[in-house]
């Protein structure tokens, strides 16, 4: 059985994923041209930037949402994280969303990549500014179930997506709050 790259994997994963706008069309064509140029595209030490994987955690009425306070951005985002290696960005998102949450009754809500994007993280001590390549997956979880935070964050919790703006959200919250209707089936 022939051994399949986790670089040509994701590409093929990639090559699946439709944007919806113009916008995404541009992301998507970052994010394939860092992963086929960039062996180590999967690890945090390639300073230029890396790939990350991230879940976007509704209900299944697609009412609710899961976010995190974010400790060292300070804003609230969805679960998600560095893939160390791993060049399985779903279970990457999967592990990172469990990890921040303490959920355990995630499940895929959509059998791709729900979304993609590219973002600048800014310096720190030790790490300088660089880019997070982000592979976001959907999920279904169940909000009776209560998040628990973890040293990444200030705080997790249930929000309404028709409340998102209150919490200060940026355009890729938006973005995948926008295409949460097509997660919901009837």
């Amino acid at each position: 059985m022939k051994t399949v790259d986790g670089r040509a994997r994701l590409l093929d994963e990639l090559d699946a994923y439709v944007p919806q706008t113009g916008h995404e069309r541009a992301m998507l064509a970052r994010l394939r041209a860092f992963v086929s140029q960039n062996p180590g595209c999967f690890e945090r030490t390639h300073l230029a930037g890396h790939v990350t994987g991230s879940a976007w955690i509704v209900d299944r009425s697609g009412s609710f949402t899961l976010l995190t306070h974010h400790r060292k951005l300070g804003r609230w985002l969805q679960p998600g994280g560095h893939a160390d290696g791993n060049a399985d960005v779903r279970s990457v998102a999967l592990r990172e969303a469990r990890e921040e949450s303490g959920l355990r009754s995630l499940h895929p809500a959509a059998a791709g990549i729900f979304d993609v994007d590219v973002h600048a993280i800014p310096a720190r001590a030790g790490e300088p500014e660089h880019l997070h390549y982000d592979v976001r997956f959907a999920f279904f979880g169940d909000p009776n179930e209560a998040p628990v935070a973890n040293q990444e964050s200030h705080a997790v919790a249930w929000v309404p997506i028709a409340g998102l703006e209150a919490f200060g959200i940026d355009d890729s919250v938006r973005r995948l709050a926008a295409k949460t209707p097509a997660l919901v089936t009837t």
